[in-house]
Formats: structure tokens, C-alpha cells, sequence
């Protein structure tokens, strides 16, 4: 998709298209958001983890992950008459991170999903939407048996710019993800209102 909002007609009702990044470090649960929230089958690139790529990715939280991304995860989902997402799951390891940059052409903005076990892993997508001036909220996905943190604690762990939302969720719940989702949707409103603005001004 070439732009973040695009017009298309489905029997003949106007529908708005986005389109949002899940990103986050690897094992954090991209593929499970994805799949949760989508209205579709959601296309998946997942392979099983060998022998050789468990000596190059950090296991540690996630040691019994078998499968991971190597591409990107795809869903869709309304969130209203009108109004429909489109999602791109991001792979998680750093050797796929190259694949980023042609996955946020056209963003209006991304989900960055967090584990407060694995919380220096979320550094990467964070400091990559930052640099690029895409608007984002931190997710924090909750496991069993974490240790539950503030929103304010999170964010000041991650030294996020003011005004960053962070969100509590949990990524297999289809009504928690697409609230995630709303809560993002708003926030890149109110990013791009206010550049609009600086810009008219």
C-alpha cells in the first residue's frame, strides 16, 4: 500500500484504509495480536526455529518458541462502517530488520509491543519510529507470572517522548487488541493534526 490512507469503494459504501505496524522484539506476540484481531485468515511467514538460529537469537523469557517470523504477519479488521485497518506484523529479530524500512512506507502509525521481562528489546522499534517521525503507542503484552508495572514506569523505562501512550493488553484477547488499535488510530490523529497545524501556521 503506497499511502497510510487510501480511498477505495467496496458495493459502492466509501471506505477508509490504514495502515499500522505491529513491531516489538522477537517472542513478544506480533503473530498473536495479528491473528486475534484479524477479520480475515491472517497471513503468516512463519518458519520453525533450527538449531543454527537459536545460537543467533536470545532465547531468554521465550525459551519454549519453536516458530518465528521471517517475513511479516498480515490481518485486517474494521474498526468501524467505514473504517478498516490493515495490519503488518514486523519480523523480530535484528538480522530481518532490514525489511522495516519497506514495511513502514505509507504507515499512519504502529504498535510496539512490549514484554517488561524482555523490556531493552522493545529499543530498536521504539528509537526506528522515533527517528522517522511515525507516530506509535507501547503495548505492554501481559504474560503469566509477570510482575505488573504502571504505564508511567514503562515509559519512563523506555525514556519515551511525552506524550507516547502505554497501554496495558493482552495480545490473545480480540477485544484488547482492538482497543490497542483504537487508542492508536487516535493518537495518529492527533500527531498528524497538530503537524498539520505547525505547517499551516
Amino acid at each position: 500500500m503506497d499511502s497510510a490512507l487510501s480511498d477505495t469503494r467496496v458495493r459502492d459504501t466509501p471506505v477508509l484504509a490504514l495502515k499500522i505496524l505491529v513491531a516489538g522484539g522477537f517472542g513478544v506476540g506480533k503473530t498473536t495480536l495479528v491473528g486475534s484481531v484479524s477479520e480475515i485468515r491472517p497471513l503468516r511467514t512463519e518458519e520453525q526455529l533450527t538449531a543454527a538460529g537459536r545460537g543467533v537469537d536470545d532465547l531468554g523469557g521465550v525459551e519454549q518458541k519453536n516458530t518465528t517470523t521471517v517475513a511479516m504477519d498480515f490481518g485486517r479488521i474494521t474498526i468501524r462502517d467505514g473504517l478498516s485497518v490493515y495490519l503488518f506484523g514486523t519480523p523480530g529479530q535484528d538480522r530481518f530488520w532490514f525489511l522495516w524500512d519497506e514495511l513502514a512506507q505509507g504507515a499512519l502509525g504502529a504498535v510496539v509491543l512490549a514484554d517488561t521481562r524482555r523490556l531493552t528489546d522493545c529499543f530498536p522499534a521504539v528509537d526506528f519510529f522515533e527517528h522517522r517521525g511515525i507516530p506509535f503507542v507501547v503495548a505492554v503484552n501481559r504474560f503469566e507470572g509477570t510482575r505488573d508495572f504502571r504505564p508511567e514506569e514503562v515509559a519512563r523505562a523506555l525514556d519515551l517522548e511525552a506524550g507516547t501512550p502505554v497501554l496495558i493488553c493482552d495480545a490473545r484477547q480480540r477485544s484488547s487488541g482492538k482497543g490497542v488499535l483504537i487508542d492508536l488510530v487516535e493518537h495518529a490523529g492527533r500527531v498528524h493534526a497538530a503537524r498539520l497545524i505547525a505547517e499551516v501556521g
